[in-house]
């Protein structure tokens, strides 16, 4: 599960609707990428976020725009007449993330979207996983894209990273806010997800995605200090979600309870 790194070359256009402000650059691939910025309001955490969720996604087999890292040239904040993207860029100066651009896609439309009951049930079993708190109705951060549901935006799941002290106590939490999932009402093949997810995401593959967290984006945190700062800190994210892979799977039991309160 390598991750390609790309250099990004222009600035296309932000993305406002965005909580942290990504933007379409184009990258020395010649492809068109939606960049997160390190340097972003949500900061390293949300790249880390993104990154681990998107990637255990991929490895259960649930559809995800390609994730690069992408290094940013300060350089390129020259060229925008906008103030608040000049600084951004400059802010994130080297190694940052970005998703595979989807051009023409559009936004997953609930009411007008049906998805199979199996890959509903997937990805809430997914997002209660990750404790992503942003795939709601309001936000459901989905894409429908040549006909497919595409995922996006998972800055804001991994939550317990924002609170380190007693990380390993509420690693087997029953995440209750997944009873405002967009795909909740769908999602009626909870139990063979939760077989399907569990077999997909074993230990090895969970270690191999945390690997994939750069240095750079393990920023100063007074929960680790000392010459392996660094490394304690990636192996927090690997014993937290070591842990709540673990049985029994109390975020699986919430999301059929809150189901069934929804029927």
């Amino acid at each position: 599960m390598p991750i390609r790194t790309i250099t990004a070359t222009r600035y296309v256009t932000p993305l406002r609707e965005g909580g942290s402000l990504p933007a379409v650059v184009e990258a020395d691939d010649a492809g068109l990428y939606v960049l997160k910025f390190r340097g972003a309001g949500q900061g390293r955490k949300a790249l880390i976020a993104e990154l681990v969720a998107g990637e255990l996604a991929r490895a259960a087999g649930l559809p995800v725009p390609e994730i690069v890292f992408v290094n940013l040239d300060p350089a390129l904040a020259q060229t925008e007449p906008d103030p608040e993207i000049q600084d951004l860029i400059k802010a994130s100066a080297g190694l940052n993330l970005a998703l595979d651009y989807l051009p023409g896609s559009v936004t997953f439309d609930p009411l007008a979207e049906k998805i199979e009951p199996l890959l509903a049930s997937c990805i809430v079993w997914l997002d209660a996983f990750v404790t992503n708190v942003d795939r709601t109705p309001r936000n459901a951060n989905m894409l429908m894209w040549h006909r497919k549901l595409w995922l996006i935006d998972h800055g804001a799941a991994l939550y317990f990273h924002h609170n380190w002290p007693d990380y390993l106590d509420r690693a087997t939490s029953h995440f209750a806010l997944i009873k405002d999932h967009v795909l909740l009402a769908q999602a009626s093949q909870l139990e063979e997800a939760n077989r399907r997810m569990t077999a997909a995401l074993t230990p090895p593959v969970i270690e191999g995605i945390v690997a994939l967290i750069p240095d750079e984006f393990l920023d100063d945190d007074p929960m680790f200090s000392g010459p392996d700062a660094k490394p304690q800190h990636r192996d927090a994210y690997r014993q937290y979600l070591l842990k709540r892979i673990e049985s029994p799977h109390l975020f699986v039991e919430e999301a059929l309870r809150a189901r069934s309160a929804h029927l």
